[in-house]
């Protein structure tokens, strides 16, 4: 079967199962942040696939109801939700494996290299005719310096709950929010390359706080509300431009005063299926600074000392290579790869640490002008009091209850309108007859 669900198809049921599954467009579109105009058509089709019923109010609103099992209806429907939940799995496998594959790398061409070394030493050694016997006590194999490498228990390396040093395996967050500690092998990943854009989200946590604001003001607010969101500047906000956006996702709809002051009203989010409280929305739209690494100090420590490390190594086996004779192409091999490696290595944490600082003191900025721009309407000027108290003749909020229902797919057809005739009916009868019980 060929899929017909929207690219929002995952944002829309995680939506609908925390709005308990009844659910109009706007109740959707305000908790998601996703444009009308895409809800409507999201949610029609997933009604439509999953077998919802829709149920149609006397004021022309529609209500969508989906069943608790919609989910593994549409999944067991659609071979492409299958394949996404399959390669999820697959995914987090994947990318644990190269996560630690950088630090498998490093670890194995330190040793590599050591081994290159006392080859290369041997050979030297071999070519002068000298005794060697006396040597091999020096090396460590069984303990000493290079004894240390093999430790008794390695499997710490791997550990997905643990990091360097700790043994508390299964080690799970102490504080809801703190970050589950890294192990070796996945802090040499973390200090190479971070752990991700911390505003990956960002534009969905701004689209949903604009949502949730036209809601807690039932559907009619001003430009000052949800500029702090915004990337825009005191000039755009002095034309108010800088809502256009919102008005085009949501489609809102300016109203102007006999003063001339425009506020906004966005009739489709005055309609809900239930009524709820408001949602605490914070006074701008903070973006989070990168961090350069989520592992420990120590484990940064010693991935940089095995950085320095390699890089020596290579360096020694660079050095060697230049005075020796004929040498099998593996350890020239080693050699370069050491040498390469622990260039990158040390070098790609360098720059990113530098391209953060910058990264960091524009998002300050950028936090600093949101604060400004929200300080604006936490001080009230008697321009912005009046345009709030004009909103207000704007602000509704219209709940969707059975008894305000005239239609809905649950029952037959014909049930329904002789019911609605009949009441009808009695409407006519009520106004003809006030006074009749």
């Amino acid at each position: 079967m060929t899929s017909r669900l929207p690219a929002t198809a995952p944002v829309l049921m995680s939506t609908i199962e925390g709005l308990n599954y009844r659910v109009t467009v706007g109740d959707v579109a305000s908790q998601a942040g996703l444009e009308l105009n895409l809800t409507q058509q999201g949610l029609m089709t997933l009604a439509s696939e999953s077998g919802g019923d829709l149920q149609v109010a006397d004021s022309g609103e529609i209500v969508y109801v989906f069943a608790p099992d919609f989910r593994h209806v549409l999944r067991n429907k659609f071979l492409r939700l299958r394949l996404q939940e399959v390669w999820r799995k697959i995914w987090r496998v994947l990318f644990y494996i190269i996560r630690i594959s950088f630090g498998i790398i490093l670890i194995g061409l330190i040793v590599a290299a050591i081994v290159a070394i006392i080859a290369l030493a041997l050979a030297a050694q071999a070519s002068r005719g000298e005794d060697n016997d006396s040597d091999w006590g020096n090396i460590g194999w069984g303990g000493g310096s290079l004894g240390y490498w093999w430790h008794p228990n390695i499997f710490w390396l791997f550990d997905w709950n643990t990091g360097y040093g700790h043994r508390r395996r299964y080690r799970q967050p102490e504080r809801p929010g703190e970050t589950p500690q890294l192990n070796f092998l996945e802090s040499i990943f973390s200090f190479l390359f971070g752990d991700g854009n911390p505003n990956a989200d960002l534009d969905d946590r701004r689209w949903q706080s604009i949502g949730s604001i036209i809601r807690n003001h039932q559907g009619a607010i001003i430009a000052e509300q949800v500029t702090p969101f915004l990337d825009q500047t005191d000039t755009l906000l002095a034309n108010e431009s800088s809502i256009l956006p919102v008005l085009l996702r949501f489609n809102g709809q300016p109203e102007v005063s006999p003063d001339g002051e425009i506020i906004y009203h966005f009739p489709q989010l005055q309609s809900t299926a239930e009524s709820k409280r408001k949602k605490y929305v914070a006074n701008y739209l903070e973006e989070k600074p990168w961090q350069f690494t989520q592992a420990t100090t120590g484990q940064v420590t010693i991935a940089i000392i095995l950085g320095i490390v390699l890089l020596v190594l290579g360096v020694m086996l660079q050095g060697m290579l230049a005075t020796a004779g004929a040498v099998s192409g593996l350890i020239q091999a080693i050699a370069l790869l050491a040498l390469v490696y622990g260039i990158i290595y040390l070098a790609i944490p360098a720059g990113r640490y530098f391209w953060l600082q910058r990264q960091n003191q524009q998002i300050a900025a950028r936090n600093q002008q949101r604060q400004d721009q929200a300080a604006q309407l936490d001080r009230v000027s008697p321009e912005i009091q009046h345009k709030l108290d004009f909103a207000k003749q704007f602000a509704a909020e219209t709940i969707i209850r059975k008894q305000d229902l005239i239609y809905t797919t649950e029952e037959d057809l014909m049930p329904q309108e002789l019911k609605q005739a009949g009441a009808d009916w009695e409407k006519q009868l009520q106004d003809r007859h006030p006074e009749a019980p």
